[in-house]
């Protein structure tokens, strides 16, 4: 039996890096190649729907492509997390190749087929799941390629302990989050929020280009020297916008080794760690990673844990100014090699990396960002009370995030010093509730002066969430989406083009 995600990030001490268990990402994004020509955003004249080709679909993908009645077609459908087990595409496809992803484009283009990638599954809102539309399955598309000039070229249906593990056999590391089973897929196209950000950036700072099929059934790659507009986009617009991406291309760095560590606090400290922890990292040197996980109780516990890429000795210094105003129960500090220390993120000395069964969840989540510290940290501890089962998981920004300016990427919350996901745990039977206790706490840290949100975690309730996820990029992205998607083929309730 593996260990719930909730047990997991009290007891290894991961935030939002893992949170992405839970996480995921919306349906999926796109990229582009040389420039076609494409230069309005005015919708064509499109031919009316026909009814969807799944003859010359399934004569291109055999068995891949299921659909109800097939024997593993309810396996296949369902998502990470169990609350959407309900929802019910018409088809599954198991694509392998770009030109099968093409042809899926091409019959649900022709159908007026709502369409969606799926990576990993994660997606908060279930959007790679679609009611009665196509979902590509990009789970075959997951090689990890590492070339001589330190370059890897990964699929985009990779999940991230693989990508990890390839990486770390060529003496190279990519900043991404820790949950094993994400995409590497939504993960990007959002950002890319993980352990090693404010050393090395955000996983969608180290992409050089992406293989993607755009709604017109091209195949393009989108760089810095091609359709550079879409390859901004693809840096933090969030998936599902403009196609769907089959390979990405990073720069990686050389792998470090990390010393993680855990601090444990006692009960009824959480306002005094979360103050203490908010300037501790609005100062820390970019070596450091670090999150504050503040769970519900009676009254709420805090706990901060993270990594530090320098010397157990250097670590423990650091360690101690965080300590002088609020002493833990408990203090944890190793050294670990890049992989180990990425399995160690992931829960692995726990349960498989990769459970079969794979191990799912029923959640519901939202986020907020940190523009600068709370104005008032016993106002988090206030929220939590009585709200059993509820974590916030904050996660530091800052470091090699804060380099590039907001409009550089679609990420725009370069200036935050942390991201807080909301996370609570539920079942079908208790979905509403948790919903409602999941909004008023993401209603309360909005007045506690943690605004905006990380679109990696989006919620379909969130208010007013272009702005809130994209903050000024919005324009610009609903440009993007309007010129390499003017007949709104990757539509969903959250894509740029309604927000």
């Amino acid at each position: 039996m593996g260990m719930s995600r909730r047990k997991f990030l009290w007891a290894a001490g991961v935030g939002a890096a893992a949170s992405a268990c839970s996480r995921a990402v919306p349906g999926q994004d796109p990229s582009t190649a040389p420039s076609t020509g494409l230069t309005s955003g005015t919708p064509t004249s499109r031919p009316a729907p026909v009814p969807p080709d799944w003859a010359s679909l399934r004569a291109r993908l055999g068995a891949g492509l299921s659909q109800p009645g097939s024997a593993d077609f309810d396996t296949l459908r369902r998502s990470f997390n169990t609350l959407f087990d309900q929802r019910k595409p018409m088809a599954v496809a198991a694509v392998r190749t770009a030109e099968d992803v093409q042809a899926c484009v091409e019959v649900a283009r022709a159908a007026y087929l709502p369409i969606a990638a799926r990576s990993g599954g994660h997606s908060y809102a279930g959007y790679s799941v679609p009611d009665s539309g196509l979902v590509v399955d990009l789970k075959a598309m997951s090689s990890v390629e590492v070339k001589g000039d330190g370059s890897a070229v990964i699929g985009a249906g990779a999940r991230l302990i693989d990508v990890y593990t390839a990486l770390a056999k060529a003496g190279r590391c990519l900043p991404g989050g820790s949950c094993p089973t994400v995409g590497i897929g939504g993960l990007t196209l959002g950002g890319g929020i993980g352990v090693l950000s404010r050393k090395f950036g955000l996983t969608c700072d180290k992409l050089r280009s992406a293989q993607v099929v755009t709604a017109d059934g091209m195949l393009r790659t989108a760089s810095a020297y091609s359709d550079d507009d879409l390859f901004w986009g693809l840096r933090g617009g969030g998936g599902g916008n403009f196609g769907i991406v089959t390979s990405f291309t990073f720069n990686t760095d050389p792998a470090p080794d990390l010393v993680v560590f855990t601090l444990t606090f006692p009960q009824g400290s959480a306002a005094e760690v979360v103050g203490a922890w908010q300037k501790w990292v609005a100062g820390a040197p970019d070596e450091l990673w670090s999150n504050c996980v503040v769970s519900a109780g009676s009254p709420p516990k805090a706990r901060v844990g993270g990594s530090f890429t320098g010397s157990p000795a250097t670590l423990n210094q650091l360690l101690d100014t965080l300590v002088k105003s609020v002493r833990p129960i408990s203090r944890t500090v190793g050294q670990r090699g890049y992989l180990d220390a990425m399995k160690y993120f992931g829960g692995c000395s726990t349960k498989s990396c990769t459970p079969t069964p794979p191990l799912r969840e029923g959640f519901v989540a939202s986020s907020r960002i940190l523009g600068e510290p709370l104005r008032d940290p016993a106002g988090l501890e206030q929220l939590l009370s009585g709200r059993t089962g509820m974590d916030i998981l904050l996660d530091s920004l800052g470091g090699a995030v804060g380099e590039r300016k907001p409009a550089d990427t679609a990420f725009p919350h370069r200036a935050a010093l942390a991201s807080a996901q909301i996370y609570r745990q539920a079942t079908q039977e208790s979905e509403s509730e948790a919903a409602q206790s999941v909004a008023a706490v993401r209603d309360g840290l909005a007045r506690l002066g943690a605004t905006g949100g990380y679109v990696n975690y989006i919620e379909a309730a969130m208010p007013d969430w272009g702005v809130t996820y994209y903050g000024a990029n919005l324009s610009r992205l609903r440009d993007v989406a309007r010129k390499y998607d003017p007949d709104r083929v990757f539509n969903f309730a959250q894509s740029v083009h309604r927000a």
